[in-house]
């Protein structure tokens, strides 16, 4: 399994009062899976989606990725395997304006003490990967959204990940640019990559193998697709 949840709860202290963000979240995602999580805004889903990212922690229940338990870990400790087995996808891109795609990509792997030739060689593989590798050398405000959004999906590659985390990965972009974003991630899961998608869209989810329901931070269902 590379996720397994048991009872994950996340309670937020809001002054005098906690405010239950997930209520005994349980379920589990198969290696070389693609999931989709939907539900509506205040739902959980991003909350969900920053433990699954161990970006946050639970407040009680358990949390395996990986066969790592999660739950427990330092800050550096989860930090370490956001940059070993995560790579993110985000709604917003966030890529740095003022550099190049190929810097811009080969930014995760500065933390991985990789010299700077090989992370600029595999940068430009990833960008080939996704079909940019002409666009190197263009900065984002040089770029189409959807040209934006491969700069980070190749980002998200570069450390070899067991997971692609993507969080509204098509909110940002036209019915037809978002069809080839998600041909992408399909290829890439065909590849044996993990997938969790994140999105309100049904066609969006569509792509995936399963749909996960969330609703006031509890599992409301799934269905197979």
């Amino acid at each position: 399994m590379m996720i397994v949840m048991e009872n994950v709860e996340k309670i937020y202290r809001m002054g005098e009062v906690d405010v239950a963000a997930l209520k005994s979240i349980s379920m589990q995602i198969d290696k070389g899976e693609f999931v989709s999580i939907m539900g509506p805004s205040g739902s959980g889903k991003s909350t969900l989606m920053n433990i699954i990212g161990c970006l946050d922690v639970p407040t009680a229940g358990r949390y395996e990725l990986d066969n790592i338990p999660v739950e427990g870990l330092s800050d550096d400790q989860l930090a370490e395997i956001r940059n070993k087995k995560i790579g993110f996808v985000f709604q917003t891109f966030n890529l740095l304006a003022r550099d190049d795609a190929l810097h811009n990509v080969e930014l995760p792997m500065v933390y991985n003490d990789v010299s700077e030739k090989e992370r600029l060689d595999k940068a430009q593989r990833m960008l080939d990967i996704v079909g940019l590798g002409q666009r190197a050398r263009h900065r984002p405000n040089e770029m189409s959204g959807g040209e934006r959004q491969r700069v980070a999906i190749a980002r998200s590659l570069v450390n070899n990940p067991s997971i692609i985390l993507a969080d509204e990965p098509t909110g940002n972009l036209d019915s037809r640019t978002g069809v080839e974003i998600m041909n992408i991630l399909q290829k890439l899961n065909s590849d044996g990559i993990t997938i969790v998608l994140v999105t309100h869209d049904k066609d969006i989810a569509s792509y995936s193998h399963r749909i996960i329901h969330i609703k006031d931070g509890m599992v409301e269902g799934e269905e197979k697709i």
